[in-house]
């Protein structure tokens, strides 16, 4: 017995599960930043709504989606538990949905920003010692991730935060129709997940924006 476990022991692939802890944590930070920036911003134009939910918070196990949290982890791009929003609180009901829809995806786009320079001071500073190592792999991973779900959640599908913005746009009257069958996008969305339709131009866009901005600081 104790010769299996020493075997086990040994051939364990540690290296892929520090990988799969990497995304795991990366994909909880994301997900965080993106819905609490959602709430922030709706609370800021009046609305109590996520605050009275406690949504207002950094605590991942208040965002979670664990249907979206398993396709950030597959796809690198998914979607959080929404948070709640009472547009009867804005003073321009359009105007407010758009602009609490559009805090996630800047939330995400800042996030990478701040971690891929946190990376650069890491490579230029840091010492070569097998924790930084990890360090850099983690930021990096997760700017990349992090620009996934922002990039992901402007595509205009209900209910992905792309489709609240354009239906702002929208005349009154489509607006509320539209609106009406928003429960329906999920479906939508769930058919275009499973079937790959436009997985390639996503990714394809994720990684332009993720060497555009590394750019800056590398």
């Amino acid at each position: 017995m104790l010769g299996y476990l020493q075997t086990f022991w040994e051939q364990f692939n540690w290296a892929g599960l520090l990988t799969a802890l990497q995304q795991l944590l990366g994909v909880l930070l994301c997900l965080t930043v993106h819905e609490t920036c959602h709430g922030l911003a709706a609370y800021a134009l009046g609305d109590p709504t996520a605050k009275a939910m406690h949504r207002l918070s950094f605590n991942p196990l208040h965002h979670i989606d664990w249907l979206g949290l398993a396709a950030m982890l597959v796809c690198g791009f998914g979607w959080a538990k929404p948070v709640p929003v009472d547009m009867r609180y804005f003073k321009n009901p359009k105007t407010g949905m758009a602009v609490t829809a559009l805090a996630g995806p800047v939330s995400n786009f800042a996030l990478s920003l701040l971690l891929l320079f946190l990376a650069s001071l890491l490579v230029r500073f840091g010492h070569a010692a097998a924790f930084t190592l990890w360090l850099l792999s983690f930021l990096l991973i997760t700017a990349q991730l992090s620009i996934g779900l922002g990039l992901f959640n402007l595509i205009p599908i209900p209910p992905l935060d792309g489709s609240k913005v354009l239906f702002a746009l929208l005349p009154p009257k489509a607006y509320m129709t539209l609106m009406r069958y928003e429960r329906f996008g999920m479906l939508v969305l769930l058919l275009a997940v499973w079937l790959d339709v436009g997985g390639s131009y996503l990714s394809n866009a994720i990684y332009m924006v993720y060497q555009r901005m590394a750019g800056l600081f590398f």
